[in-house]
């Protein structure tokens, strides 16, 4: 698997957030962490109401700073439906 942070940042620049075209940033470590820790105890839920079951390698995160959108195998899942509530 290809980290996202390995991925070239021009691509980055580019990426937006479907629900409201404001730039995105790499998660932190401590927000992935986080999320893993939920997905672990069965607590993390994307917003279609899905139990998120996958420990994630990385994600990207809206200016808010409200969700995250997972990155899986280097790839960005930019689907609505797919956000992490970081705040939940």
């Amino acid at each position: 698997m290809t980290p996202f942070s390995e991925m070239d940042p021009e691509f980055l620049k580019i990426l937006v957030c479907p629900k409201t075209h404001k730039p995105l940033r790499e998660a932190t470590a401590d927000e992935v962490s986080r999320i893993n820790q939920a997905i672990q105890a069965g607590q993390a839920k994307n917003d279609a109401g899905e139990t998120v079951e996958q420990p994630l390698e990385s994600g990207l995160v809206p200016e808010e700073g409200n969700l995250l959108y997972p990155v899986r195998d280097g790839i960005p899942v930019l689907l609505t439906t797919e956000a992490i509530q970081l705040d939940a």
